[in-house]
């Protein structure tokens, strides 16, 4: 698989995961929430997500397992910090631990399982 590829691939399975943490989520709590309401819950954590791929550089290895485990912090930390402070919207601690563990089990997770199932070398 050509790197450019590998690359993009990782980035839109990184965001869509993340875009399929909120929508559940809104799902969960409030199902009358619009498309609209759900990008703008999610571009918190998609802030977190390009801080966590530049300070991971992610483009030396999208796919490694290590790269997972070094960007799911900063979407998480980031992402909270955006959110309480620049949205203005909750932090609470089940939300945060909740985030955390789903975000955490896919961000690095479908790393986990690629690697699993013989996908593009660990770079």
């Amino acid at each position: 698989m050509p790197a450019r590829f590998r690359l993009l691939a990782a980035l839109l399975l990184d965001a869509a995961l993340v875009f399929v943490f909120v929508a559940l989520g809104r799902q969960e709590h409030d199902d009358t929430s619009a498309a609209r309401n759900v990008f703008a819950i999610a571009a918190p954590f998609w802030i977190g997500l390009v801080v966590g791929w530049v300070i991971a550089q992610v483009w030396r290895a999208p796919w490694a397992i290590r790269t997972g485990l070094l960007i799911w912090p900063g979407v998480i930390v980031v992402g909270m910090l955006v959110r309480r402070f620049v949205f203005d919207d909750g932090t609470a601690a089940t939300f945060v631990v909740v985030t955390t563990l789903f975000l955490g089990a896919c961000i690095v997770g479908w790393r986990v399982l690629a690697r699993l199932a013989g996908g593009p070398p660990a770079e």
